[in-house]
């Protein structure tokens, strides 16, 4: 809307004579005379409204919202040629528009932020977060819940109860419920409060949360130590895990039980893979493979073997025990498929498809 009508513009519409000021929406039935930026604006916006279009009208300065609002009240009847000639050069302008950037820094970093390294995405953070302009909640409110808990749980409950009420209801709520439970009374209570909060609070408030964000250390390393231990454990051999596990508890007992349930392995599919999802697993793996897996399980491997076969098809299941029969496989070998089916159940995990079941829950 503003592309195409700046707000202060007092050029006259295409095709309609010029009149004199003031004379805007007097004098329905005939073409009106010259118009501002903002009464065309004003046009477009009865126009949309009238049509049931949604207006992002929030998205705009306070002052500017309020200075259309004020156009809007002060418009009179306008004749069916003038809306036709506003919308015909709106639409025109629309239309010249190749491409289009996000406004400010604030908005380039969101879009390029994916892109960004590190480092490179803190930097630029500080400089939009630092802009007299900024809005802190659109940054704040875009990020995880474990990226927010600790300031939930650091700061005052009015103050986690102004963040909660800024968030959308699903990830408020998701927050919520992993904040202990008188805290989270008591934040709940906060939120009753909230109306009575004024916005120049509620801005200080989202500058003060996001200073101390961007206070925070820039990661070298996207996971954690716990998940590139287990990372490196999941694709190692199964000699090397355990003795590197049994180290790890020598010197750290507490890191090496965390990184024991990072870890999935072939033995653990029958305590952290629901039933349901072994068809789905099992379609991504080749059918050699799959019997190359099943026929060299050994150990705590076998158990997976069993529920794998008691999870399909009572067909299927004969076929494949059909075939193990006759199979002698190498452990090597047996190593190398079963990895295979930790691999699938791994991209079905990362595209959502599939859940693996907490280890505390095991």
């Amino acid at each position: 809307m503003t592309a195409a009508f700046p707000l202060a513009a007092q050029d006259p519409l295409p095709g309609i004579p010029a009149a004199g000021p003031g004379r805007a929406g007097r004098a329905p039935g005939r073409p009106q005379g010259r118009l501002t930026g903002r009464q065309k604006a004003a046009i477009l916006i009865r126009l949309m409204a009238r049509e049931g279009i949604d207006l992002p009208l929030a998205q705009l300065p306070d002052d500017l919202q309020a200075a259309l609002a004020e156009e809007v009240g002060r418009m009179r009847p306008v004749d069916r040629a003038t809306v036709d000639a506003v919308l015909e050069e709106f639409l025109s302008g629309v239309e010249d528009i190749g491409l289009s950037f996000p406004e400010g820094l604030p908005g380039a970093l969101t879009l390029l932020e994916p892109h960004l390294s590190p480092a490179a995405r803190h930097r630029l953070r500080l400089v939009a977060g630092e802009a007299a302009d900024a809005d802190p909640w659109a940054r704040i409110t875009g990020l995880d819940p474990d990226r927010l808990l600790p300031l939930v749980l650091a700061e005052s409950p009015e103050v986690a109860a102004v963040l909660m009420s800024k968030l959308p209801v699903a990830r408020a709520a998701a927050l919520l419920g992993r904040v202990p439970g008188d805290r989270a009374r008591r934040i709940a209570y906060g939120v009753s409060l909230t109306g009575k909060v004024d916005p120049a609070t509620v801005l200080r408030i989202g500058r003060a949360l996001a200073a101390q964000l961007e206070a925070q250390p820039v990661a070298a390393f996207d996971e954690g130590p716990v998940e590139r231990v287990g990372a490196m454990l999941n694709a190692s051999a199964a000699t090397t895990r355990d003795e590197v596990l049994e180290g790890l508890e020598a010197e750290d007992e507490s890191f090496a039980q965390e990184v024991r349930r990072a870890i999935f392995t072939f033995a653990n599919i029958p305590v952290r893979i629901d039933p349901r999802d072994i068809p789905k697993v099992l379609r991504r793996v080749d059918q050699t493979v799959l019997t190359t897996a099943l026929a060299g399980a050994a150990g705590r491997e076998a158990a997976s073997t069993e529920f794998i076969l008691s999870n399909i098809s009572q067909r299927m299941a004969a076929a494949l025990r059909e075939e193990m029969a006759g199979r002698s496989v190498k452990p090597k070998e047996a190593e190398e498929a079963q990895a295979a089916i930790v691999a699938a159940i791994r991209e079905l995990e990362t595209a959502g498809e599939l859940f693996l079941v907490s280890a505390e829950e095991t």
